[in-house]
């Protein structure tokens, strides 16, 4: 996983002057998932929106395999999203109620004119075959469907198109708990079956870390920490980071005994009237532990590498680190 297939540099989505994205930065290796976690506002699926040009951004660089996709348009733009897909939210409002699924995930093969009639209704049926549903469903319509199996629909149309990208924008968060198992577990076999890139957003910190190579945990618009999966999730270097693992409950009591709570005060601030210098300043535990220093109200902390594959956007990172750390989330735990 040494090729970079997604770059994203300073990446800016602004709707009149609320800054939804602001000066994000991230790379994306072909074949690795890298998680975007966040609470509500942080600008998640606005990201990922503008780095399939949905929304076009207000400012910075989206690279995929090389080719700048903030410049294209028209036929060079849409020849570039054959190879990257999307998976909504929530399947029942992404699939039209008026088509069969048959002719839902043929629809992408007409747009671009791949194969014939005969052809196509056999790539229908293998796609669905390859997510876990009988082909025979192809002539019943959506709303014939649960949660899962409406999901299971829509991540089948946005891989009939054979991409090397998929963007899964909180794909399990509408669906019950054991539910999503099935399709965090489907996504993860798919990637290593078909060789897959995923920028997979979620607020659910252990989902996140079951799926992904690599985590970035976004506040308000910014990436606030970068790292693997291991080590963000054992080591956070942020306290925005700490407070989010924090809540995440652990199903074993004897770690979850050990565990230290860090709650933060005060409200999400407003995307439109944001404190001066570090955005997170108004609900940092750290801040108020060192006694509120200047230089938190007066700069806009940068990500910096602090360890080899960690990043963090905080003036006093090394405070963080070097501080005791909560018992670690284990791999058994987050799957639980």
């Amino acid at each position: 996983m040494t090729e970079t297939i997604l770059e994203v540099r300073n990446l800016t989505v602004r709707f009149g002057q609320i800054a939804a994205v602001n000066d994000v930065s991230f790379t994306l290796r072909r074949g690795e998932t890298l998680g975007l976690v966040g609470e509500s506002g942080s600008g998640k699926s606005s990201a990922s929106r503008a780095i399939l040009q949905i929304n076009r951004p207000s400012s910075g660089e989206v690279r995929f395999c090389g080719e700048d996709l903030v410049s294209a348009s028209g036929a060079s733009l849409k020849a570039l999203r054959k190879r990257m897909q999307m998976v909504f939210q929530d399947p029942r409002s992404s699939l039209d109620p008026r088509m069969t699924v048959g002719a839902l995930l043929e629809e992408p093969l007409v747009i671009f004119r791949i194969g014939d009639r005969a052809s196509r209704k056999a790539k229908v049926a293998e796609m669905l075959h390859l997510v876990g549903l009988d082909p025979a469903v192809a002539s019943r319509y959506p709303h014939e469907f649960s949660g899962g199996q409406a999901q299971r629909i829509a991540i089948a149309r946005a891989l009939i198109l054979e991409p090397e990208l998929i963007i899964a924008d909180e794909p399990v968060s509408a669906l019950d708990v054991s539910i999503q198992a099935q399709i965090i577990n489907l996504l993860v076999k798919l990637r290593a079956q078909l060789n897959l890139s995923m920028l997979f957003i979620a607020h659910d910190l252990a989902v996140v870390r079951h799926i992904s190579d690599r985590v970035a945990v976004m506040y308000l618009g910014r990436v606030v920490e970068l790292a693997d999966r291991d080590r963000l999730y054992g080591m956070p270097a942020h306290p925005y980071t700490r407070a989010l693992l924090s809540a995440v409950p652990v199903p074993d009591p004897a770690v979850e005994a050990r565990r230290r709570r860090e709650i933060l005060s005060g409200e999400l601030p407003s995307p439109g009237r944001l404190p001066s210098g570090c955005p997170f300043r108004s609900r940092c535990p750290l801040h108020a532990a060192l006694g509120k220093p200047e230089i938190c109200g007066k700069t806009v902390p940068p990500l910096l590498e602090i360890a080899p594959g960690q990043a963090a956007a905080c003036h006093f990172a090394g405070e963080v680190k070097h501080q005791h750390h909560q018992p670690r989330m284990t791999d058994e735990a987050a799957r639980a």
